[in-house]
């Protein structure tokens, strides 16, 4: 990647230079070329100024002094060299002086600028000024090598440059090439860097944006699946005493206990609907529950829970003021919550356990005690994964974000003995109105 970019700069920029470098060439050439002809043109007018007319009699001509590699001469009509330096016999050039008109041409290997003399609107001889090509072609050809040195610097200045592009380009692409790699490999923490580029840094956030949609997208399936299979062990479990009480039992006696298994299956099936709406409805998952009277819901726990705690040797109570049993909420969000928090202090607390209804005009607040102690850092009490004892730490995590779910809170109020509150809005958790204290649906 980073080659191919530099070859595409360098190619510009070569074209570039040729594009630049050989009419700059050319102008070279033809300044050089053009400034000598001009400075033997200045040179043979000066010695034409000089020239007498007498000089046709004999009369001595002073002409300037002629520069190196310059030659300076007076010809007469014959055409002959009669003072200065030149060929002896005139060339084209001053014959065609003759004629009266300035002749500038390349004869040979020189060039040459003929200028006539004139008297009496007659011209009485011609001088002629040249220099050998070979001089202007020397200047011409140190022009051009300067010209070819600033393009060599400038070729080696872009090739520095792009180079320099070319990891500017191609670092956050590479870079974004091995996160990419590494989420192949099972890294879904992996994640690109900004970049100064624009485009780039936009793909790079582009990309990371969908990482993140992924990595939320396959937790929430791996919670889906933690918390049924949470949630589900304690109906479960409380199926399996009942049917299990049964088979101890004579016939006379087996219809109470199909009655009750019958209740947990449909408890189950009531659980498993909640996770599968809870998956479906992810943002607000209250929006879309059932709303029930507060003691229907404690009358469920308290049918469901009473013999697992009586097994247990343990008494389980649960209260409720009388103006709280009518007030609507989203029954199955706080049933599973309830049993979350019933099924911790019967696995991880000791003594009698207490559930005491509060009422707070607008919210109701669940207070589920026990007599042991819990020893844990409020930190990561609701962490997920984490546990004081047996269990997957699941639980508690669970009941948070259900809790949240709700526009509720759920929190630790107490240590010793342990009390858990979840506090319930009687309101819509989207701000909208719904029934509430002693309305029915």
């Amino acid at each position: 990647m980073r080659q191919r970019v530099v070859r595409v700069a360098v190619t510009a920029v070569l074209i570039a230079l040729v594009l630049l470098a050989v009419p700059l060439g050319l102008a070279i050439k033809s300044y050089f070329f053009a400034n000598q002809r001009d400075a033997l043109e200045r040179v043979a007018l000066a010695g034409a100024v000089r020239v007498s007319p007498d000089f046709t009699t004999g009369d001595p001509v002073e002409l300037p002094a002629a520069a190196a590699g310059q030659q300076l001469g007076l010809y007469d009509p014959g055409p002959r060299l009669k003072d200065g330096s030149g060929p002896p016999s005139g060339d084209q050039a001053v014959r065609q002086a003759l004629a009266a008109a300035e002749v500038r041409s390349q004869t040979g290997s020189n060039l040459v600028v003929a200028v006539p003399v004139s008297h009496n609107e007659q011209v009485i001889g011609v001088v002629r000024a040249s220099t050998a090509t070979q001089d202007v072609w020397q200047r011409v050809l140190a022009g051009w090598g300067a010209l070819l040195a600033v393009a060599l610097i400038a070729l080696a200045v872009a090739i520095l440059v792009a180079r320099r592009q070319a990891r500017a380009l191609t670092a956050p692409l590479e870079d974004l090439s091995r996160q990419c790699r590494a989420v192949t490999d099972g890294d879904l923490t992996a994640r690109a860097r900004p970049s100064a580029i624009t485009e780039i840094n936009q793909v790079a956030h582009t990309h990371n944006d969908m990482l993140q949609s992924l990595t939320e997208l396959l937790q929430h399936e791996k919670n889906f699946t933690a918390n049924a299979s949470h949630q589900l062990r304690t109906p479960l479990t409380g199926l399996q005493l009942t049917l299990e009480t049964a088979l101890a039992q004579d016939g006379s006696q087996l219809r109470p206990a199909v009655e009750e298994a019958l209740a947990s299956t449909r408890h189950l099936h009531r659980t498993v609907d909640e996770f599968l709406r809870l998956t479906r409805t992810p943002r607000h998952p209250a929006a879309a529950t059932a709303r029930e009277p507060v003691g229907r819901v404690l009358e469920d726990i308290t049918s469901r829970w009473h013999g697992l705690f009586a097994n247990d040797g343990r008494r389980l109570a649960i209260s409720a003021p009388d103006a709280t049993t009518d007030a609507l909420i989203p029954g199955r969000a706080v049933t599973q919550i309830l049993d979350i928090l019933l099924d911790n202090a019967r696995l991880h607390g000791r003594g009698a356990v207490e559930v005491t209804v509060r009422d707070f005009d607008d919210a109701l607040a669940f207070d589920v005690s026990d007599e042991g102690t819990l020893e844990a850092a409020p930190a990561q009490l609701f962490t997920r994964g984490h546990t004081t004892g047996r269990g997957e730490g699941i639980g508690l995590s669970l009941a948070q974000d259900l809790a949240g779910a709700l526009d509720g809170r759920l929190s630790l109020v107490s240590y010793a003995p342990t009390r858990f509150t979840l506090l319930v809005p009687l309101g819509h958790p989207g701000g909208g109105d719904l029934p509430g204290r002693g309305q029915r649906l």
